[in-house]
């Protein structure tokens, strides 16, 4: 193929920026060219950034050791030296939007790990087996930024990825309740145990602000594109718990789902295994080959054993059965910080690539 696509990593320094680096490396279609962080990062090597703050298993790929760090703020020269940007920067909501706007006028992509952008109505979020024609919208932001070739797409909240493709596999049988609790990593709030001792032996039974995104986001997954904007679904009636929990990766949900044409077991389960999405379509370089595995053991999924499944980018259910109050009753699992974070960005840009969204400047 073509020369791989230059690729700038907007708040590289981070957790999630240092999962960026790492599925990146030796990928197929894209390179690594660019690291921007805060002006306390800019002007020392990658190496030198993150000196005491990595917090992934493994090394720093060697290819990007030597980088030297830019101000993420200075847009231009971070947006000349690049085709697109993964951002995911830690800092306030509205300036995050700020920023990724400024860099998608420059007639950059930006592919966000940041919740900014969610509800933003011309900005498609995306999980991509799921709703990829929700990129259409991108015509109309751009039309509202004034660039032809920028433009922002984000990922959703990583807990909903634990529950929304099991779900959305059964939409024909018209889910009408669900309530969904989720059994979250310290990951997710970009610690370790090293960083967090007081998780160790600890459940904490509130995140700030997760209950809200879980149970609106899917209704704008599963929305539709209207006059350039995403309009959201009005059903299923969605609620939820959002729990931390002490494991490292993995966001783990227990889900119960009435439906209006209630379906058989039988019928779960075969719709589960044979549902397939844009990416298996294309067979793009981060799509797992099974989107949704089953698991006929009573004990199964379980974090440590499943999360990594197809790489960390497959979801898994286990225990489905019937339910004294609602129809069935399930278990739901994700990898938060590869599908549901920078993984499944990494997916959505291979799906813009694919699509002919994203373009060698």
């Amino acid at each position: 193929m073509s020369a791989k696509l230059k690729v700038g990593i907007v708040g590289g320094t981070g957790m999630v920026g240092q999962r960026f680096v790492q599925l990146l490396d030796q990928h197929p279609w894209f390179q690594v060219t660019t690291i921007a962080a805060s002006a306390g990062s800019a002007g020392k090597t990658y190496e030198e950034a993150v000196q005491g703050r990595w917090k992934l298993t493994g090394t720093i790929p060697e290819d990007v050791k030597k980088i030297v760090v830019l101000d993420a703020s200075k847009v231009e020269e971070v947006a000349s030296q690049v085709d697109f940007i993964f951002c995911a920067v830690d800092m306030k909501k509205d300036k995050i939007k700020a920023l990724e706007e400024a860099y998608a006028k420059t007639g950059t992509p930006v592919v966000s790990n940041n919740s900014a952008h969610r509800w933003t109505p011309d900005v498609p979020m995306v999980i991509p087996e799921i709703n990829p024609s929700h990129l259409e919208v991108i015509a109309a932001q751009r039309k509202r930024l004034g660039t032809s070739t920028g433009f922002i797409a984000v990922k959703p909240n990583c807990s909903i990825q634990s529950y929304v493709p099991a779900l959305h596999a059964l939409l024909d049988f018209k889910p009408t309740q669900v309530v969904a609790s989720t059994y979250q990593a310290i990951s997710g709030a970009g610690k370790n145990f090293t960083d967090w001792p007081e998780m160790l032996d600890n459940v904490i039974p509130y995140i700030g602000g997760e209950e809200e995104k879980s149970e609106q986001e899917p209704l704008r997954i599963w929305g539709s594109v209207a006059d350039g904007q995403i309009v959201k679904a009005s059903a299923p009636l969605i609620t939820t718990q959002c729990i931390r929990v002490p494991v490292t990766d993995g966001h783990l949900a227990t889900v119960f789902v009435s439906f209006e044409n209630k379906p058989s077991k039988e019928e779960i389960l075969q719709r589960w295994s044979q549902y397939k999405g844009r990416p298996q379509e294309l067979g793009l370089p981060s799509a797992p080959k099974q989107f949704i595995t089953y698991f006929e053991e009573e004990n199964r999924p379980q974090t440590k054993l499943d999360r990594d499944i197809e790489r960390g980018m497959g979801v898994s259910a286990g225990r489905l059965r019937e339910d004294s109050l609602y129809d069935y009753k399930f278990v739901g699992l994700s990898h938060n910080t590869l599908r549901g974070a920078a993984g499944g960005a990494v997916l959505i840009a291979e799906l813009l690539k694919a699509e002919g969204y994203i373009q060698a400047k």
